[in-house]
């Protein structure tokens, strides 16, 4: 499935005000149908859609939404409820017990609802709401793909800036990559983004922290305009929420387009690609951390890692973390140290090289042993020559059982 995104513009207030409406229904049958699962056992997928059925005939305003609509709503409380029962077979420890939505901000339509116009430029929505035509602005590869491809789903998202329209299409996105023979192995940190087995780092730009101050602005003018028991929400705080959530907004994408960017770069220019596998729900708990790890973002750009692996067919391989910086790369005896310890001193084999860049290597051999390949790497092997090579601009040669190229033994 391919998903393009298009704003929705020219609309009066009308219009997105009946979207509103439309969102509403949509969060009021999903939260009915999790009532009633809730409130009666055994109760299906299709006892779900027969919910939403009876419910446009009970309430007005859910009649108002189309039929396909109200279906797609039954789908997502189906949704939540097989993801609890697939934690729950899976014994794992957070269920994940359906919730009810209190802010919903999307509504789904099927086949029916909605008509595009001839020339892609404008969308229809056909249901009792009477949202009518709105402009869709898009790039030119969302406008090729309306012409040519199948619209399976059309989802209507509000978000702080405006409403944006989501087209799901029938197809799989498959590209052919460039295979250079290269692997990585890439450590996650704070003081640098990633870093490798060849000491190459990249530095996180820190959007949140860059965007604090204006952040703290708009808060405080926000909370100037509300007081609970004395103050009530008026015009100027619902125009000084929207502003929050603009600035929130602007984060948000920032740190997807790099995480994007950044692993689209990692996944072109290698072919086997090993990163440790955190559980950042876990490293948040960490008060003096949390605020750095959220903004960097590490789940979000692995999972982009992944994304583009399946796309371009490259082998992309998660480790677990667990000894990566205490392990020595060269010996493997276990040095224990503290996260202000930033260089590796081996006592064993008198290995000194940076803390991040001994974890990349140690994550890299764990990814080569999972597909069953032994690597060596013989940049640190002979320590003084690499050394000498680093001062003239040479770069190392990185080997795997003496082949420089394994795109052809993995794929």
């Amino acid at each position: 499935m391919i998903v393009r995104e298009a704003k929705l513009l020219n609309g009066t207030k009308e219009q997105y005000q009946a979207l509103d409406d439309a969102i509403r229904a949509a969060q009021f049958i999903r939260n009915k149908a999790i009532r009633h699962w809730m409130d009666n056992r055994g109760v299906g997928k299709a006892d779900l859609y027969k919910l939403s059925s009876s419910l446009a005939k009970e309430f007005d305003f859910a009649l108002k939404l189309n039929s396909s609509a109200r279906q797609a709503s039954a789908e997502r409380a189906w949704q939540a409820i097989s993801s609890f029962y697939h934690r729950c077979q899976k014994k794992e420890k957070k269920k994940g017990y359906p919730q009810f939505k209190k802010h919903c901000r999307s509504v789904e339509y099927k086949v029916s609802g909605w008509k595009l116009s001839s020339d892609c430029m404008s969308i229809a929505f056909t249901d009792r709401f009477e949202i009518g035509t709105l402009a869709l602005y898009c790039n030119t590869q969302t406008r090729s793909d309306l012409f040519r491809l199948k619209i399976n789903r059309v989802r209507v998202v509000r978000r702080a800036d405006g409403y944006y329209a989501q087209f799901c299409f029938d197809a799989n996105r498959k590209e052919v990559g460039q295979y250079t023979g290269n692997v990585v192995g890439l450590d996650l940190g704070l003081t640098y983004f990633t870093k490798d087995q060849n000491d190459n780092a990249v530095i996180y730009p820190q959007f949140l922290r860059k965007s604090e101050r204006r952040l703290k602005k708009a808060q405080k003018r926000l909370s100037k305009k509300f007081v609970r028991g004395k103050k009530t929400q008026s015009n100027n705080y619902h125009s000084c929420r929207k502003q929050l959530g603009k600035v929130h907004l602007k984060i948000q994408r920032q740190r997807k387009d790099w995480a994007i960017k950044q692993a689209r770069c990692v996944v072109h220019s290698n072919d086997v690609i090993v990163y440790e596998d955190l559980q950042v729900s876990n490293l948040v708990k960490n008060h003096h951390l949390s605020k750095s790890i959220s903004d960097a973002a590490w789940y979000q750009f692995t999972s982009w890692l992944d994304y583009y692996g399946k796309i371009w067919d490259k082998t992309v391989v998660a480790v677990s973390p667990n000894y990566t910086s205490q392990d020595c790369s060269f010996c493997h005896q276990r040095v224990k140290k503290s996260l202000s310890t930033r260089t590796h001193s081996c006592p064993n084999c008198n290995l000194a090289i940076c803390r991040d860049t001994n974890a990349a290597i140690n994550i890299l051999q764990k990814g080569m042993r999972v597909l069953g390949i032994e690597w060596n790497n013989s940049t640190f092997g002979q320590k003084e020559s690499a050394s000498k090579e680093e001062k003239h601009g040479e770069k190392t040669a990185t080997t795997i059982d003496g082949q420089p190229n394994i795109a052809n033994r993995l794929l």
